[in-house]
Parts: C-alpha cells; structure tokens; sequence
C-alpha cells in the first residue's frame, strides 16, 4: 500500500525497499496539499498482477489485537463496523449504502480460477493488551512479534483466511504513523511453512487528525476545506476509513501480486485508487455528496448495524471502472 501526495489520499507505500522491511505496505496520506477526485483516471485500471488475493467462499477472518487503553464507545463503534459487512439491509434504508454493500464492490476482483474476494467479513477473535507488554514506542517490527506471540501463545489459530488486525490507542506511537502512513499491511511467517498477513492502524485523534481522519479535521497541508462532523469521535471514525481501505488492501493484492497499478513499490490498490472521495461530486478539498444526520448534523455515507454510521472510502470498480460507494 502506498504513500500518495495529494490531499486525503490513502496510499501505500511498499515498505521492502522503501522502510527496508519484508514485503509490507502501508497507508499514506499526503493528502493535503490537494485532494484529488481521483488518482485513476477513466481510461485506466487497477491491473491483475496474477498472483494471491484472499479469495471465497470462506469469509474473511478478522482478529483484533486491542493494544493500549480504548473507551468502550471505541470498542463498540470497531466491532459494530465489522458486525456491518454481514447485515441484512433495512427496508426504510434499502436505497442507501451500507457497509455490506460498500463492500459488494470486491467482487469484482478475482484470482486466476475465478474465485472473487469473499462477499463477507466476519470478526473472529479479540484479545487486549491493555498495558502495552512492548511499551508505547513501537517499530513496525514490533507489530509482526505482537502478532506471532498472540498466535504461539494460541490466542488466535493460524488462519490463512485471516487478517490479523493490530490497533493501537491514541497514546502509543508506532514507526511512520502520522509522518507518512495512517496504516500499513504485511505478512509474517509463524512457522516454517505458515505464513499470515497482517495489518497496524492507529488511533488519530490526538496525535494527526488532519493527516489520517479528513474530512473529519482539518487538513494537515494545503487548502482549507471545511469540517465535517464526526458521527462516533474523529479518532475512532478515522480508525474505521483507514481500517476500511487497509482490508480492501490486503484482501486483493495481500502480498503484493494481486490487484493494482502503477509501480509495484508504491502502487494504487482497490481504495488508494479512489483517494479523497467518500460521495458524488468529489473534488479537491471536497470529499463529495454525503447523507447527514438531522439530529447530530454530522456527515455519513454508509449505514451499519443498530443504528451505526460510517464514512467510508471510495473504492475502485472493476466492473464500471468508476470509484463508487454504493457498490
């Protein structure tokens, strides 16, 4: 995953040669010195490199690594995201989007047997580390070891379908989080023979609100846009746009051989393709047309469960070749 240089664009730079680590990408976003509508433009498209995506019918297993303090509003808004991708859609909110049908974009995207990215996403296992066992200064290599002690001590099962999630409290700083990247994927061998994928996201309330959680903030860099209001905290709200687009991430290019474009060191993947745009209209500095809540006044485009609101990114169509919302 990539490092874009636009204004609230999720990119990935590949980390092997870049931050010299084995094979990860991570999430940047310069996005503010101007956001693009979008960084692929309509005669192109994200290629297939013929290599793994994590394909169906299986769904996705997610297992999260809570490290440090959360509130439980932050713990419920996560889990009620992920809860999300399996809903059965509401008939008075059948013609809006929601995080199931976001989601149905993937598809799209298949392997070369023809098997599509799984049409669910299902949490599997939580487990907290509450006082930071490896401090509140973490390398990314910090992550890789949080995640290969959680699975030896058997807290989690190796899982080939799953994505290992490592997310860290507004307190604990990581390598790069906030300075280029908002996130980042890899894998890591936890045997001789195993190996699994995984991923880091912070939370950015305090530490880079105008860096990882625009539109939510203002912009770190570039033109002033306006501030929108947050449904569930400009921290955990921008945990979920950055979770988001790092699962579209790694479920279609998980070792960096599956879908993209551009360069393999810092290539445009399913989201990143699509930076800065969550709605209809997008333009730089203008995250485009969105649902707002008559009560809260704050700013959405996707519906969840029990009442849950998200914002989430674009993603890109392979299909239509557009970046949609609406799946």
């Amino acid at each position: 995953m990539r490092t874009p240089n636009l204004l609230g664009s999720l990119l990935f730079p590949l980390i092997v040669t870049i931050i010299l680590a084995a094979a990860p990408w991570s999430y940047a976003l310069n996005q503010r010195s101007s956001k693009p509508s979008s960084s692929v433009t309509p005669s192109s498209q994200l290629k297939y490199h013929n290599g793994r995506i994590i394909a169906g019918p299986a769904p996705i297993h997610v297992y999260i690594i809570w490290y440090g303090e959360f509130s439980p509003i932050h713990k419920t808004t996560i889990t009620a995201f992920f809860s999300s991708f399996n809903q059965s859609v509401n008939p008075i909110i059948k013609r809006h989007p929601t995080v199931s049908t976001w989601w149905s974009t993937t598809q799209s995207y298949k392997n070369v047997k023809g098997k599509s990215v799984p049409s669910r996403v299902r949490l599997f296992g939580e487990v907290s580390d509450p006082k930071c066992s490896l401090g509140k200064n973490l390398k990314r290599a910090d992550i890789a070891t949080l995640v290969k002690k959680t699975i030896a001590k058997k807290a989690f099962p190796v899982d080939k379908t799953a994505m290992y999630l490592v997310l860290t409290a507004s307190d604990v700083r990581v390598e790069q989080f906030c300075l280029n990247s908002c996130g980042f994927h890899n894998s890591v061998l936890v045997s001789p023979r195993r190996r699994v994928v995984y991923a880091h996201v912070g939370d950015p309330g305090t530490q880079c609100p105008g860096y990882c959680a625009w539109p939510y903030a203002a912009p770190a860099h570039g033109p002033p846009s306006q501030v929108l209001v947050s449904p569930n905290g400009v921290g955990i709200d921008g945990m979920v746009m950055n979770v988001a687009t790092i699962l579209a991430g790694t479920a279609t290019n998980p070792f960096n051989t599956g879908y993209f474009q551009g360069n393999a060191l810092a290539p445009l993947e399913a989201v990143t393709a699509c930076s800065g745009i969550f709605g209809k209209g997008a333009y730089p500095g203008y995250p485009g047309k969105l649902l707002m809540d008559r009560r809260s006044k704050a700013s959405y485009n996707v519906n969840g469960v029990k009442g849950h609101k998200f914002l989430l990114p674009a993603m890109w169509d392979l299909l239509t070749k557009t970046c949609t919302v609406t799946g």
